[in-house]
């Protein structure tokens, strides 16, 4: 047995986990011989318990590492162990680095240095939005975006820098067989193509409240830094940002509304000394010895979708909803227009995807 099949064996018992790995590690000299080591020699190393310690010396009745190993190569994945020169430098500097980490598609050098976007899967229009536009904004910029692939930020965040051709990785709270949540299939295979779809989960295991918060560690401990888009004051985008300043990582938060409940969580971290940012430019500053300022992105504000040429009326409903949604009738207000001219404008300018219709008859101008 070699040291990748030990560690994955090691990696599927529930009662290991990095912690206790790096004690047995510390007396037994290789992972085939912590699998080989009697209950009584495991119980001996400070925090193996008799429980843990019978759980590992009957590692074979608990597992099936022959039909794990097959699914790895069903399925086309690679395992990184921690020895590997792919495995994340940064993710090592955690205190409990993943045993094992499967990864569908490729990590590269470029990931080490990723930035980490993260916020609510119940969000708002403007949440998504900035989501989106950091994530374009970072993949042109040539920086690797990481996320959760959850819904709401996470999914906009991934998105934008698809949209770019930049490289994004999706860490699941799961095995690579289960995709959640499943509308993102198509989001994750994206992913595999243009960076990776990672997890320390073996095949089997189904997402649920205890593997998100193993998962987030994974987006902190990967990223040089965390940005929190939005988040209420009970979201996991928090413990996401608590980890990374465990780790010694920067944390961003993007301010929002003041009477929204989805920005309480960004507000509350500016205030414990989190930097707000406003665009990638926020991010990329601090790393100026890694991005210098010719790789940073331009921030021209909002722009219309690109070859798609806008008539006079158009150009005017843009100007009105810069930086700002409004309802139709103060559209027709503000612009001078009749009911029926813009009500035609609108469905016009939706077909052009310049613009995207909330609801209420409320209006908002989709940027790049």
């Amino acid at each position: 047995m070699t040291d990748r099949e030990s560690y994955i064996a090691l990696n599927m018992l529930e009662k290991v986990g990095p912690i206790r790995l790096r004690q047995l590690l510390g007396r037994f000299d290789s992972p085939q011989a912590i699998l080989k080591a009697s209950a009584d020699q495991l119980e001996r190393v400070q925090g193996i318990g008799r429980d843990v310690a019978a759980h590992i010396s009957h590692w074979e009745e608990a597992i099936d590492l022959s039909a794990e190993l097959d699914r790895i190569q069903q399925f086309g994945c690679s395992v990184l162990i921690h020895d590997d020169p792919g495995y994340p430098p940064v993710l090592k500097e955690i205190y409990d680095p993943p045993i094992v980490l499967y990864v569908q598609g490729s990590l590269s050098e470029r990931d080490h240095h990723g930035v980490a976007v993260v916020g609510s899967r119940m969000t708002t229009p403007y949440g998504r939005e900035a989501a989106r536009k950091l994530g374009y904004q970072l993949g042109q910029a040539g920086v690797t975006l990481i996320s959760g692939g959850a819904r709401g930020i996470d999914t906009a965040a991934h998105q934008g820098a698809l949209r770019a051709g930049g490289r994004t990785i999706v860490v699941i709270g799961s095995g690579l067989d289960f995709i959640y949540p499943s509308e993102n299939k198509s989001l994750f295979e994206q992913a595999g193509a243009q960076g990776a779809v990672v997890t320390q989960f073996p095949f089997g295991r189904k997402a649920d409240r205890q593997t998100f918060p193993i998962r987030n560690r994974i987006v902190a401990g990967m990223s040089l830094g965390t940005v929190v888009v939005e988040a209420n004051q009970n979201s996991g985008a928090l413990i996401t940002a608590h980890m990374a300043v465990e780790y010694g990582r920067l944390v961003y938060a993007v301010p929002g509304r003041i009477d929204s409940p989805r920005s309480k969580g960004c507000h509350q971290l500016i205030k414990q000394g989190a930097k707000l940012c406003e665009s990638a430019a926020d991010i990329l500053s601090e790393f100026e010895y890694l991005f210098p300022p010719s790789h940073l992105p331009e921030d021209e504000g909002p722009k219309p979708v690109p070859g798609v040429p806008l008539l006079e009326d158009e150009a005017k409903v843009m100007e009105l909803l810069e930086g700002q949604e409004l309802h139709m009738d103060e559209l027709i207000r503000l612009g001078d227009f009749s009911a029926s001219r813009m009500s035609v404008l609108l469905l016009s300018m939706e077909m052009k995807q310049l613009i995207r219709r909330l609801p209420g008859q409320v209006f908002q101008r989709l940027d790049q």
